[in-house]
């Protein structure tokens, strides 16, 4: 019986892996007769699996879609990008959280341990996620959110240099998974997208986790390092203007501003950006007269850019300095 229950299977696995299987080529592969075949398609079909014959010159199987869903079969790394997705789905805020976190509880529970060890380690934090395009391998996932369990150092290879880190967290945001660290070699928090990390075995020593700075959050500090911040969630620059415009024609635009309304065409904003460059570039897309409340910096910048743009708008005019 142990052997059916192997064969069956086996069976399953090839006739996932490929869309049409000649029974012969089945039967080779099984190291069985093409009766034994048949015999054992007609097991898994009373198991629920909507196993079709198909026609031609050698005849054949394909597995096809059902009307329910028959027990699946995942091999570790299936399994483990499975339980990845559906605990990132659970962190992400989606109306789907609730139905992953049940999903995943059911994968978990028929899971091998070796496989529900690596599962557990994958302790996700969400900040700010939106469907993206991360490339992240689930291995690599798995491996680096053992690291944070486990509080080992991580060796790993980032855009062609060897970095030493202290993981603290694996995150994901704007579709994208990310490692918070404390970077050994350059003594400060670093963030690493996953998808460009390659890590070396075995792992470092064990450390005792620092905390975080600011608040403690991880979303705050990454928040503030995808703004320039050193050290907050705030941008490095932040300025406060009066647009000649009606609230109505700056709030769509404000990204993450202040407004207020002060008048029919007037209307108070207070912003920032990763630079004062950025600030006034933000600034000059409203096309409209504006008054700057402050700070200084800001001033200064509007005349700088100002004064650049100006030359380059002369015909032959320089357009450095």
């Amino acid at each position: 019986m142990a052997g059916t229950s192997g064969r069956l299977l086996a069976l399953l696995s090839l006739l996932q892996a490929r869309r049409d299987w000649p029974g012969a080529a089945l039967a080779a592969r099984l190291e069985v007769s093409e009766r034994t075949v048949r015999r054992d398609v007609e097991r898994l079909r009373d198991l629920g699996y909507p196993i079709r014959a198909t026609k031609g010159p050698d005849g054949g199987y394909r597995l096809g879609a059902g009307a329910d869903l028959p027990p699946l079969l995942l091999d570790d790394e299936q399994a483990v990008a499975l339980a990845v997705s559906l605990r990132s789905a659970t962190a992400s805020g989606a109306d789907v959280g609730e139905a992953a976190g049940r999903a995943l509880a059911t994968l978990r529970q028929v899971m091998p341990s070796r496989l529900r060890h690596r599962v557990d380690a994958v302790e996700l934090s969400a900040a700010g996620s939106v469907p993206g395009g991360s490339a992240a391998d689930p291995e690599v996932l798995a491996t680096l959110a053992g690291a944070v369990r486990a509080r080992e150092v991580v060796r790993f290879d980032h855009r062609d240099a060897l970095r030493r880190v202290e993981p603290h967290h694996v995150v994901t945001r704007s579709g994208r998974w990310y490692l918070v660290g404390w970077d050994l070699d350059r003594d400060d928090w670093r963030v690493f997208r996953i998808d460009r990390v390659r890590p070396r075995v075995p792992h470092g020593p064990r450390f005792v986790p620092r905390p975080l700075p600011g608040d403690g959050r991880v979303e705050t500090l990454l928040t503030g390092r995808f703004r320039g911040a050193v050290a907050g969630s705030d941008w490095p620059c932040r300025g406060e203007v009066v647009l000649h415009l009606p609230v109505a024609d700056v709030a769509p635009y404000a990204l993450d501003g202040v407004v207020e309304e002060l008048g029919p065409d007037r209307t108070r904003l207070v912003v920032g950006s990763w630079s004062w460059a950025g600030l006034v570039a933000l600034l000059a897309r409203f096309d409209a007269d504006l008054e700057v409340v402050g700070p200084a910096e800001l001033r200064d910048a509007l005349g700088r850019v100002g004064r650049r743009l100006a030359r380059a708008g002369r015909p032959g005019g320089p357009v450095d300095g």
